[in-house]
């Protein structure tokens, strides 16, 4: 018996949905650092993201001005979207973000798309999720590529200027997290079109979590097809299927909301009894019967790579800026709590994971831009971008601590705390993305020689013996690589290879190279020791997802560096970068020692530990001394800060204007302060019980003049209103300064 026949017995085969998910999309820079030789030429060869001047315009005008229009407290206590902000999205074509100028649409970059969902989701998680859902994976799309030039001439102009507002259903309440066992069933029948008989499909479906659903024209499905009656003349089950049915054809129901955390984002249930379609509602038309599940995957890219990242990053740089701009106003014990230790870890942390990031973002969407389709890659950013995210959010959350849990228009925190949670289970809940995709699809993408090795194997072909063992070969030659390369750079650490320019990136660079060895020589052993059973060692191939995921943000981080960093800001920038860098480097490689300790053979896991020479932590660490001098950095008014947050838009009389007055303000006068601390520290002018008091005692003292005592008040009034929080009457009424009640959905305490 034949060595490729006894791989028959025990491995698995690739099923349908695999090969059409592997099949659908590209391999990008993961590719090398699965394979233990990170390119960093390719990465460099990357062009920058910039926005064009149309994409500019756009942002200047008509986000802005949605901007002054969102009141996301009111939104919050409503009901639904107002009226007024639908009316104004369908106007300016926030919904064609993806669709070609040629059928009156923006036409926009994923980066410029990414820049305005998360500039957006810096005010409304809500009204965020409205245009982010229309320009990812949905109607739009899946016409842009599979439709047919009828369906494409119909539907996207009417999507373009919003006459329709499309939703796609896909999650059934027997289908979450398995989208390819759906049970919803389309029957090939003829039935009855527009007094016609017609070939066609009768659905039945049950769906839920269908963002823009209770207010959807036009509604994408997906469902099975079966041919019980051979009208198709073939098989019975076809497979996966997408259709567009129009709201108002006979049968469709689109009406009840779910409530998703309170966020007044339009999300609902759909519904169907023997609904009969004819072919011509298929995207594509009948030719498409089963293609469905590879047109989907195919199209997950800007769910996963642009609108869920964009929430994430747009977390985080409201967390950064308003937590850095509240540690520098707040004082407690007669300093601002940013000069504490404890305040200072938090900061750094929120700070270097906002640069992060945003230099995750960038080079994601760079990737996208070139027209590639990086399924694994796509992945990496949604599940670690949502998830830092949430991460940097709590620590937010705790250095605001009572002004970030009091609810009302002033919170800039409040929406996106309470929204986190929606961006982590969708496009593939992030537990399934971590365990399950990013290196099960890795490993299948990214290996030269396995998924042929894999398909010679369950090959009936006469030649399959011989073409296997000419694949095992190679993939022998190629792990004997992998191996040899990993012990050299173990033993030999400085032979690793760097070619950046600059003296502080290349001890990273050469960093991940040692990392990307490793996993390589991990990753062979795995396949060679746990084989089919892998796929279950969910843990196991999650730590390997996360070494890959990690290198991934070192290697962006590194390009954001080189490439969109000032020189005349990189001494601004530095602790960022090192900060960033390092703990991409340390997760990666707490990662690979994890996967080491657990490994089920020990003497397996002795000799991998032997050939990579991994027997203690070795990446650069971050130190005490880089926290604080980080934190110093986060809390000063600096360009490249303004650069790493410059998604937030602060608009007059909001919670992140507010924040950001009493800061600059703060920033304006450091010296002025200086000397009345000075004064009270020599007993020169006594504190007074509210420090407007201990202002007047230092004018009275001549410690300040006029002019100075009028800049600190000013200071002192903009640092009052920061550190306040909303308040209500008994009944939740909004009080204003009198401790009048005012509209609860319209706060003039801030005025």
């Amino acid at each position: 018996m034949s060595l490729r026949t006894k791989l028959k017995k025990v491995l698995p085969s690739i099923s349908i949905t695999e090969q059409e998910a592997l099949d659908a999309g590209d391999v990008w820079l993961e590719g090398s650092i699965y394979q233990g030789k990170p390119d960093f030429d390719a990465l460099r060869d990357v062009p920058a993201a910039k926005l064009s001047a149309e994409e500019q315009a756009f942002l200047d005008g008509p986000v802005k001005e949605l901007l002054s229009m969102i009141d996301d407290s009111e939104i919050q206590n409503g009901v639904h979207l107002p009226d007024y902000i639908l009316d104004f999205l369908k106007k300016e074509r926030f919904f064609s973000l993806i669709i070609p100028k040629s059928f009156g649409g923006l036409e926009f970059s994923p980066y410029a798309n990414s820049t305005i969902v998360a500039t957006i989701a810096t005010k409304s998680s809500a009204v965020a999720v409205t245009v982010m859902v229309p320009n990812s994976l949905g109607p739009g799309e899946l016409l842009l590529h599979f439709g047919t030039k009828e369906q494409q001439d119909h539907y996207l102009p009417r999507l373009a200027n919003g006459r329709d507002i499309p939703c796609f259903a896909l999650t059934s309440p027997e289908a979450g997290s398995d989208a390819g066992g759906i049970p919803d069933i389309g029957v090939v029948k003829r039935g009855q079109f527009n007094g016609e008989e017609v070939l066609g499909l009768e659905i039945t479906w049950d769906k839920r979590y269908i963002t823009l659903a209770p207010i959807a024209t036009v509604l994408g499905l997906a469902f099975k097809v079966v041919d019980p009656d051979g009208l198709l003349g073939g098989k019975e089950n076809l497979g996966i299927t997408c259709a567009l049915i129009p709201k108002d054809h006979p049968g469709v129901e689109l009406g009840n909301r779910h409530d998703p955390m309170g966020i007044r984002f339009y999300n609902g249930t759909t519904r169907g009894e023997k609904v009969f379609v004819p072919m011509d509602f298929i995207i594509g038309g009948q030719k498409n019967i089963g293609r469905g599940w590879q047109m989907l995957v195919s199209c997950l890219g800007a769910g996963r790579g642009i609108s869920l990242p964009a929430l994430g990053v747009s977390s985080s740089q409201v967390a950064f800026k308003g937590a850095s701009e509240y540690a520098a106003v707040r004082e407690q014990f007669g300093l601002a709590i940013g000069q504490f230790e404890g305040i200072q870890e938090k900061l750094a942390d929120i700070a270097g994971k906002t640069y992060l990031q945003e230099a995750m973002r960038v080079l994601t969407t760079e990737g996208l831009g070139m027209g590639l389709k990086p399924s694994v890659v796509t992945a990496i950013a949604k599940y670690h971008m949502t998830e830092i995210g949430r991460n940097v959010l709590d620590s937010a959350m705790d250095i605001q601590a009572g002004k970030a849990i009091q609810n009302g228009p002033q919170n800039t925190l409040a929406s996106g705390y309470v929204a986190q949670p929606i961006a982590i289970t969708v496009e593939g809940a992030n537990i399934l993305t971590r365990n399950l995709m990013i290196f099960g699809q890795g490993v299948m993408r990214c290996h030269p020689y396995l998924q042929s090795m894999v398909e010679s194997i369950h090959s009936e072909d006469k030649n399959a013996d011989k073409e296997f063992n000419s694949i095992l070969r190679k993939t022998v030659g190629y792990s004997v690589a992998n191996s040899l390369r990993a012990f050299r750079l173990g033993v030999l650490p400085f032979t690793a290879g760097a070619k950046s320019s600059l003296p502080e990136v290349r001890a990273y660079e050469k960093a991940a190279h040692k990392l990307s060895a490793k996993l390589a020589v991990y990753a062979d052993f795995s396949l060679l020791v746990l084989g089919g059973k892998l796929k279950q060692a969910e843990m196991l191939s999650a730590r390997l997802g996360d070494v890959m995921s990690f290198l991934y943000a070192a290697m962006a981080s590194i390009k954001y560096y080189e490439q969109k960093v000032a020189s005349s800001e990189r001494e601004q920038a530095a602790p960022y970068f090192h900060y960033a860098t390092r703990f991409a480097l340390q997760s990666a490689e707490e990662a690979l020692h994890k996967f080491l300790d657990n490994f089920p053979a020990s003497g397996t896991r002795k000799f991998m530990r032997f050939i990579t020479m991994n027997y203690s932590m070795k990446m650069p660490k971050i130190s005490d001394d880089l926290i604080r001098e980080l934190a110093t950095q986060a809390q000063m008014d600096t360009a490249f800060k303004a650069q790493i947050t410059h998604l937030v838009k602060p608009i007059e009389g909001d919670g992140h204007h507010i924040n950001e007055q009493a800061y600059k303000a703060k920033m304006a006068c450091l010296d002025l302060l200086a000397k009345v601390k000075k004064a009270l520290r020599a007993k020169t002018i006594k504190p007074g019980v509210r420090f407007a008091e201990t202002l007047d005692n230092a004018l009275v003292a001549s410690v300040i003049n006029e002019e100075e005592y009028a800049k600190l008040i000013d200071y002192n009034k903009k640092r009052e209103k920061a550190i306040r929080v909303d308040e209500f009457d008994f009944d939740m009424n909004l009080l204003d300064d009198n401790a009048k009640p005012v509209n609860p959905l319209k706060s003039v305490v801030n005025e």
